[in-house]
């Protein structure tokens, strides 16, 4: 679990925490990252600096202890390390909401708020693992945690493997406080798009195109001033192509008119120059 640099801290830091997520990515089974300005979202409008990084530990805190919790503390559902590597091991990036709430409906609430985190860098909609954890005092009815799973089931993937598991604790009194973390996304909904060819090989289909029809160029060069020139130079080589093929034409190109080449042939043999007798030598060389 890491989180991104808040924003006043700078571009560089934010370039070094993206490579290092990358890096980091590549070297665990799961990642959460979690950025330190969506804490803004869900903080007084007056916290101080000192809170805002207490606060982003906080989070951090939150999201270890939730899966730790469903391991070590015992609770009315357990879950054990297996359940908890079936969801995480190999499942790449994860998301991660913690929601609380106290009073009537406290259950779906803190769901709700779980599943619309400001926390959450996008929706859990469609992740193939979920682990829920479920907080509350004594007496937390079971009644209240199936409202709370049912939300979180039917915002994720049909077929999802569901984690789920409570834990007792009196210190929250009254409040209920749901952690939800989704793993197991498909690639284009973090953002990323994959292609079915590579980019190499679309640069060269491209270029080819568009050797090919001067349309497009054109009305890409018009766009930037370039039209008449490029419309002049596609003309001079369609009026350029027969003449390349020896044919002959009368008609003047936009410059003047077009000089057509004999063959090869006919430049090579001439009949006046074929007697070596009627070649004369300059004076100076006599």
């Amino acid at each position: 679990v890491v989180t991104r640099p808040f924003s006043f801290e700078g571009k560089r830091r934010a370039a070094q925490a993206d490579t290092g997520i990358h890096t980091l990515r590549e070297a665990v089974d799961t990642l959460i990252v979690v950025p330190n300005d969506r804490l803004l979202e869900i903080s007084e409008p007056g916290i101080s600096m000192i809170e805002a990084f207490a606060a982003a530990d906080q989070v951090l805190l939150a999201g270890v202890r939730g899966i730790t919790n469903l391991i070590t503390t015992p609770g009315l559902i357990n879950v054990d390390f297996a359940d908890v590597k079936s969801v995480m091991q190999g499942a790449g990036s994860a998301l991660m909401g913690i929601g609380s709430a106290r009073g009537a409906d406290r259950a779906i609430k803190a769901a709700e708020l779980a599943v619309a985190s400001p926390l959450l860098e996008t929706s859990i909609e469609g992740a193939h693992g979920v682990l829920i954890s479920i907080q509350g005092s004594s007496n937390l009815a079971l009644s209240e945690m199936t409202e709370a799973s049912e939300l979180v089931h039917d915002v994720v993937h049909p077929e999802a493997n569901i984690i789920f598991g409570t834990v007792i604790d009196e210190s929250l009194g009254d409040e209920v406080r749901v952690t939800v973390i989704a793993a197991g996304f498909d690639p284009e909904q973090l953002g990323s798009h994959a292609e079915p060819q590579s980019a190499s090989t679309g640069r060269r289909r491209g270029r080819s195109e568009s050797l090919e029809d001067p349309a497009p160029i054109a009305a890409a060069a018009a766009a930037i001033g370039l039209g008449s020139s490029l419309r002049a130079d596609t003309e001079n080589e369609s009026d350029a192509g027969p003449a390349a093929n020896g044919a002959e034409t009368d008609a003047p190109g936009e410059f003047g008119e077009i000089l057509v080449n004999p063959p090869v042939e006919e430049q090579l043999v001439d009949d006046d120059f074929s007697d070596d007798d009627n070649l004369s030598l300059p004076e100076f060389l006599r």
